[in-house]
């Protein structure tokens, strides 16, 4: 090599260590409890700090290898658990971005990385050596005296090695790994397209008449959104879209709206989906198949408390046969009353929120409008948080010191009743061009213990919520309460974690388990001695009067049917595209309508495609798992019956669910914790009779 040459590689090199020096992604976070440094981070310390990190776990894997003692619970398991946390550190903080934050760079950065992980969990999963160590250690667990978390530890530790291929063959291990390198990649794509969809599209009025019907608060928001245009814009952002369709008179411009809403990623542009949906679907079964399954859902399943397609489509099938009559009456109900109203033809899918609102009115004297100047956004929070204090002794404390991504983005620090620190907890509720719709919870960091001393998580929940006005502060609907509720029951699944492993923490739990910390907690949103502690009006600080939470309780059930079919139509749809036995080569909208055609209770609209925008399917981690959020509204139905009968705010009740479902994560089967809770295993009588389809 020439001398220049060897200088310029010395500079190169030297420019990488100071690189690496000054990448606040690499060094220690020396901010309070550890919390991420969003105030240094940019873009460009990504991808070397995920080069770095790549190659750090991949050295903390090969000692593991390369170790030439006997393998034990502790030198093979254990260190395999804590292989790789500075990439779990740096993953974290870059896909929750990524999802909340998101611009062109970090899309072309997630690109180039989602291989590289691939690569990274595929080389240890398939490595044989290291694979004939844990099963060495799986065959002699009985000598090594573990406990029910431990033991939880090695047989997953196992299985999931099995599960991503560990037995396979030099030939299929090296197809496997093709499989799951295209499947990351696309399952980015599909969402990009969608977010791309949704922020490329508005409605744009100058024409006031057109918009009779709007109430002044929607009408104010999308006067702010138009910025420097005349008049008003909608888009297809949820507050905006919902208050359009419930309250618009007009009917043609509620059609483009909802054709506009309904055709994201199906209308065979750049950001079209349809190729992705069968793509994705085709490598899912190929990777079953591969793995000795004749489905995706049986792969899936298997480590599901449903256990195999049967028992979601038993579920199902019992909830179909409870729901659809119901809904065809709530229907009819539905015409009878716009045909009174005065209009004349076919309900469409975009007459359904207009009409059914109207008639919530007359049958309850009940909408958004009455209930949004009681669920001031700040309020709401307080109400929320001092739920969580009622119920488990926890209390919140803003930090200006715990930086945050995002200007609208609340830090704080979380502490148990006595004081201990439990954890860092963010809020961003608000919707923005960089943000994916839709609401959701994450962690930036897990939980663990490690000699004596108990790492804490880092939470946080992300909402599309509406925004204030220049009149107005940020009014939530009653929806929008049910959702921040939801969320934050993930929040306290991850804040509550009291487990050693943080691949058992928190939400890491069965997919069809995961939603009962968070569905659990909307029961409340609907209880008067809760909504009194915070619902009062924004102007006036009245209470919210007790005839209008009678509303909220005596609505509690409107359209109950249509609204369960709507769900389960989903489930259907899911477990259609991933009980597939053969790659599908057709029409992705005629596949879709076969699938669901049972649970429809209108015609179906040409233009409309609901797997072309699924990101829990195609982009998310719910495949073969929809039916979970039924499966958890029989679960959290049946466990707050236990509130119900003993008390709202009973502090033994609550302690007991936060020890044996909130703080447990996955260290132990769900349903040997549930039954620990609630003493048996749940039915679906529960949540039949709260639905009022008994």
């Amino acid at each position: 090599m020439k001398k220049a040459h060897i200088l310029v590689l010395i500079i190169l090199m030297n420019l990488g260590m100071v690189n690496a020096q000054n990448n606040p992604l690499l060094g220690e976070f020396k901010l309070p409890h550890n919390a991420a440094p969003f105030d240094k981070i940019e873009n460009e310390h990504f991808l070397p700090a995920f080069e770095k990190s790549i190659k750090d776990g991949e050295a903390e894997v090969k000692a593991i290898i390369e170790r030439a003692d006997k393998p034990t619970f502790e030198n093979t398991i254990v260190e395999m658990e804590k292989a790789g946390r500075l990439l779990s550190r740096t993953a974290g903080i870059f896909f929750n971005l990524l999802s909340s934050e998101t611009n062109e760079e970090l899309q072309r950065i997630a690109q180039e990385v989602s291989p590289m992980l691939t690569k990274f969990q595929n080389d240890i999963t398939l490595n044989p050596v290291l694979f004939e160590k844990i099963k060495v250690v799986y065959k002699q667990k009985d000598q090594f005296n573990l406990s029910v978390e431990q033991q939880t530890l090695l047989e997953n530790t196992f299985v999931g090695f099995v599960r991503q291929g560990a037995n396979l063959d030099d030939e299929e291990k090296d197809k496997f790994r093709e499989i799951s390198t295209e499947m990351s990649k696309l399952t980015l794509t599909f969402g990009e397209n969608v977010l791309k969809e949704t922020n490329n599209y508005e409605l744009h009025i100058t024409d006031k008449t057109k918009l009779a019907g709007l109430p002044e608060g929607v009408l104010e928001a999308a006067a702010g959104k138009a910025k420097e245009k005349e008049g008003w814009v909608f888009d297809i952002s949820m507050p905006s879209y919902l208050p359009f369709m419930k309250y618009a008179d007009n009917r043609e411009l509620r059609k483009e709206l909802y054709l506009a809403y309904g055709s994201k990623s199906f209308k065979g542009d750049e950001f079209d989906n349809q190729k992705n949906v069968k793509r994705i679907a085709e490598l899912r079964l190929a990777k079953a198949n591969l793995l000795g399954y004749k489905n995706y859902a049986d792969y899936v399943l298997e480590r599901q408390m449903a256990m195999n397609p049967s028992g979601v489509y038993k579920l199902l099938d019992d909830l179909y046969e409870a729901s659809f009559n119901v809904a065809k009456h709530e229907k009819a109900e539905l015409e009878e009353f716009a045909k009174k109203s005065g209009f004349n033809g076919e309900i469409m899918p975009w007459d359904w929120s207009y009409y059914s609102e109207k008639l919530k009115v007359e049958k309850f004297d009940l909408n958004d409008e009455m209930l949004k100047p009681y669920f001031e956004l700040s309020n709401v929070v307080d109400g929320v948080f001092g739920l969580a204090t009622e119920l488990y002794g926890i209390t919140f404390k803003p930090n200006t010191n715990i930086p945050v991504y995002n200007k609208e983005v609340t830090g704080y620090e979380v502490f148990d009743e006595d004081g201990k620190f439990l954890s860092v907890f963010y809020t961003d509720f608000h919707p923005r061009q960089g943000k994916q719709g839709g609401a959701w919870m994450n962690d930036f960091k897990s939980q663990w213990k490690e000699n004596g001393v108990d790492s804490r998580p880092h939470v946080t929940i992300v909402m599309n919520f509406t925004r204030p006005t220049e009149t107005k502060p940020a009014l939530l609907t009653f929806s929008e309460v049910e959702t921040f509720l939801h969320e934050f029951g993930h929040a306290l699944h991850g804040m509550l974690a009291n487990s050693t492993y943080s691949s058992l923490s928190g939400t890491s739990v069965y997919r069809d388990f995961v939603e009962l910390p968070s569905q659990i907690m909307e029961n409340w949103a609907v209880e008067k001695d809760f909504l009194d502690r915070f619902a009062v009006h924004y102007k006036t600080g009245e209470k919210i009067p007790a005839e209008l939470v009678k509303k909220i309780v005596d609505s509690q059930n409107y359209l109950a049917g249509y609204l369960s079919v709507r769900q389960l139509s989903f489930g259907y749809l899911d477990m259609a595209w991933h009980t597939l036995e053969k790659p599908f080569n057709g029409a992705v909208k005629d596949f879709e309508d076969k699938a669901w055609t049972k649970t429809q209770i209108f015609p179906s609209i040409e233009k409309s495609c609901m797997s072309t925008q699924f990101g829990h399917l195609f982009a998310g981690g719910y495949a073969a798992g929809y039916y979970g959020y039924k499966w958890a509204e029989v679960l959290d139905a049946d466990a707050f019956s236990v509130f119900k009968e003993k008390g709202l705010f009973n502090k033994e009740v609550a302690a007991s669910f936060r020890e044996n479902i909130l703080e447990k994560g996955g260290t132990e089967h769900p349903m040997v914790l549930y039954k620990r809770f609630r003493g048996h295993e749940p039915t679906v009588d529960a949540l039949l009779e709260r639905s009022g389809l008994n």
